[in-house]
């Protein structure tokens, strides 16, 4: 009995007489637990991206990024991310509040290599684990059903050029995104930006951010 296929994968495999490699590699690669190296692999990233289901049963995937180490492992069936400040959607958590399945996918640009982790997420508002997370709003547990490395073969080789100047840092003030200065939200900003674009050099125009977003200033 498989763990991650059902009949409408076994007919795909069937049609393309794939059905034995495919359960060969269900039974070396697929895990139900984080193993050491998975582990090392996990905090060592910087990045990922986060698939979660919204209310209408919409898939949706969004990229998540920090420092290396901001994706912690609590234990071999469980880990945890920060939410930071974002646009003040909360998309993602708001659809794992209503819908615990959760997929990510880490990847390694430069070697390459990737992995992709299943599981079911939770969020509680007084999660003690907030604290380990500097500026952290709230914390998403996943526990892990599933974790499987993930052949690189069209992984794009790529550098990193810099860290993000909006991921928080202790030794500096985190700036404001530069969108909260636009003119057409100033009057919906969330109490504690209130007064900040003025500080931030001025309120602005969409278009003037866009502007900028385009030559890689946003």
């Amino acid at each position: 009995m498989s763990r991650i296929y059902s009949d409408r994968h076994r007919a795909l495999q069937d049609k393309f007489e794939t059905r034995k490699m495919a359960d060969r590699l269900e039974g070396i690669i697929v895990k139900t637990e984080v193993v050491d190296d998975d582990k090392a692999f996990v905090e060592s990233r910087d990045m990922f991206f986060l698939s979660t289901v919204d209310p209408d049963g919409q898939p949706t995937v969004s990229y998540k990024g920090g420092n290396p180490g901001f994706v912690k492992v609590v234990d071999s069936k469980t880990i945890a991310f920060p939410s930071y400040d974002g646009n003040g959607m909360f998309y993602s958590t708001g659809n794992l509040s209503g819908h615990a399945a959760i997929g990510m996918l880490f990847i390694d640009f430069e070697t390459p290599r990737r992995l992709r982790l299943h599981g079911e997420a939770s969020i509680q508002l007084d999660d003690p684990l907030t604290s380990q997370f500097l500026e952290a709003e709230l914390v998403v547990r996943v526990n892990v059903s599933t974790i499987w490395i993930n052949c690189p073969r069209y992984v794009h080789r790529l550098k990193k050029i810099e860290t993000s100047r909006y991921v928080p840092q202790v030794d500096c003030d985190t700036p404001l995104a530069e969108w909260k200065r636009i003119d057409l939200v100033q009057d919906v900003l969330p109490p504690k930006d209130i007064g900040r674009p003025e500080k931030a050099g001025g309120v602005t125009t969409i278009e003037e951010w866009i502007d900028n977003v385009d030559k890689g200033k946003g």
